[in-house]
């Protein structure tokens, strides 16, 4: 649990709500920032992600297979050494584990996962950076690259750019700004964007949509969006044509679920 303290600076005003949030000051409350990136976006809709497709959840929860595109990505290399996992488990709770890497060869997981919330980088060599893509999946992996994916980490991002969040059990996240930005080849094609939220009853519904050429569309949520526990959010888009680079961003506040609140 947070510990709460005063919120009052050396010349006693008081500090915005949201600086209270961010520096932990306010109890059962937490910012949750989701960045998402894909390089590639053609014409048929994919996750805002480093690799390929829509990213779904397994059956259910499942060890996962942690691997590289590339051989400098292991426990001496140059590259990612190892890497830190944010997931949520069986009982819809935060699991996580520090994986160390052994290039396109896969690493079980110690954890069953239903999600990937998080993948980071915490040790590398003399690079300083993950020279190949860095994939969460399961089944066979072939150079590194498993037959499904749930996480996937592009070259030299130290951090899995997903545009992908779950709601942990015993939480309610309230979205407060999203945005997608787009850069195209052409300067005469455009992406079609979509927020798509899963409900509680596993329906995928289209949450909202957008429509841009070159630049930044932001969503301001004066009255922030609900998630419930179990929900997810995603980030989808295609392109008129291919060969856009799309990018998106989250802001969730998130509220641990207390009755005396």
């Amino acid at each position: 649990m947070t510990v709460t303290i005063p919120s009052i600076t050396q010349n006693g005003r008081f500090e915005p709500f949201e600086l209270q949030v961010g520096r932990g000051q306010i109890t059962f409350h937490s910012i949750i920032h989701v960045f998402g990136h894909n390089p590639d976006v053609d014409t048929t809709e994919v996750t805002i992600w480093p690799t390929t497709g829509l990213l779904g959840h397994p059956a259910s929860p499942t060890l996962m297979t942690v691997s590289s595109s590339s051989a400098s990505d292991t426990s001496a290399g140059t590259g990612a050494r190892s890497v830190f996992i944010l997931g949520i488990n069986g009982t819809g709770g935060y699991v996580s584990e520090t994986v160390v890497l052994n290039g396109q060869t896969a690493v079980t997981t110690i954890h069953e996962y239903d999600a990937i919330e998080r993948v980071t980088v915490v040790s590398v060599g003399s690079g300083g950076v993950n020279a190949g893509t860095i994939y969460v999946g399961t089944g066979t992996v072939t150079s590194g690259v498993p037959a499904v994916t749930y996480s996937a980490m592009g070259i030299g991002d130290n951090l899995a750019l997903v545009g992908h969040w779950t709601c942990p059990a015993g939480y309610t996240g309230y979205l407060t700004y999203g945005s997608v930005t787009c850069g195209d080849t052409t300067g005469n094609q455009y992406i079609t964007a979509r927020l798509k939220q899963r409900g509680q009853d596993g329906i995928i519904r289209t949450a909202a949509i957008t429509t841009i050429g070159s630049g930044t569309a932001g969503y301001d949520f004066a009255y922030p969006v609900k998630i419930l526990s179990g929900e997810c959010i995603t980030a989808t888009a295609k392109g008129s044509s291919n060969n856009n680079d799309v990018s998106s961003y989250f802001q969730i506040i998130l509220i641990k679920n207390d009755g005396s609140l």
